[in-house]
């Protein structure tokens, strides 16, 4: 039976302060019309980006039941979305989901894999994790990496220089050639010196890019946001480029509008001030082929 409202079993954990993962994951999505299930993998007092000393609660032991009890009550997800993962036994466990809850092509597998930032893994990593990854990304749809992280999925020097679009290209189907259809690099500094979202479709075997200006901030959260918009946009009739284009354009509303009121960055994005653009008509369309 098809779902009214689409479905998505989001697997992400849950901090009770600092907007990232599941905090912004349900706004954002239920604003765009999209029922979110969530499957917590950790539960954290604040995220681990600049708090100290904070609870941290892991999940793992819970996750084996939890997805039982949805198996037997028949669930049907026209997507499945994981972010951050906590541990190699977690992964485990989501591929097995990927294997119990996709039953056909129409449903579409999201993984934002999660690993690290400016060419460094982060302190949960490990190199076990990182190679795991390459398994979650290998049965995915869509996947949504920053520069680091495409940088060691396919297991490349981080590059730290900008870059031409004959090398987004190849980054792009390097990545394809693992699995996703759909492949989004999120932070590229391209020769002219601006920052860019770029995509692929190999499918269409079509290259897509969406500028955006970048403010001196860095908030929690902001890919969280970016892939949920995305999947909030491709549902509501979006194509690949409209829907990039929405969650990049979204997401810079969002910066500039947080950064002007000057509040602790750990806090992120101030989305209780800007979901509502999600509702409006999406105009100003910038994303190019390339």
């Amino acid at each position: 039976m098809k779902n009214i409202v689409p479905r998505v079993a989001a697997i992400h954990d849950l901090s009770g302060f600092g907007r990232c993962s599941l905090t912004v994951v349900i706004p954002v999505l239920s604003t765009m019309g999209v029922q979110v299930c969530p499957v917590p993998t950790a539960v954290l007092s604040t995220h681990s980006g600049g708090f100290k000393d904070f609870m941290f609660c892991d999940l793992t032991d819970t996750m084996d039941q939890y997805i039982s009890h949805w198996n037997s009550l028949t669930l049907s997800f026209d997507c499945i979305y994981s972010g951050f993962v906590g541990s190699e036994q977690q992964m485990d466990i989501i591929e097995g989901f990927f294997k119990a809850f996709k039953k056909t092509e129409n449903q579409r597998i999201v993984v934002d894999p999660v690993m690290g930032d400016h060419g460094k893994l982060y302190s949960t990593y490990t190199p076990q994790m990182k190679k795991k990854m390459s398994m979650l990304v290998k049965n995915a749809d869509i996947i949504t990496p920053n520069l680091t992280e495409a940088s060691f999925l396919i297991n490349e020097p981080y590059l730290e220089k900008s870059i031409d679009e004959l090398e987004m290209k190849r980054l792009l189907t390097r990545l394809s050639d693992i699995g996703p259809k759909i492949v989004i690099i999120t932070g590229v500094v391209a020769q002219d010196g601006c920052y860019y979202n770029i995509a692929y479709d190999q499918q269409e075997d079509r290259y897509w890019k969406v500028r955006y200006d970048r403010i001196p901030v860095s908030y929690p959260g902001t890919g969280d946001i970016f892939t949920s918009t995305l999947i909030g946009g491709l549902f509501g009739g979006d194509n690949l480029p409209m829907a990039m284009d929405r969650a990049t354009q979204f997401l810079s509303f969002g910066v500039r509008a947080t950064y002007g009121y000057k509040t602790d960055e750990r806090e992120g994005i101030m989305l209780e001030k800007t979901l509502g653009w999600l509702n409006e008509r999406l105009t100003n369309l910038s994303y190019e082929e390339f």
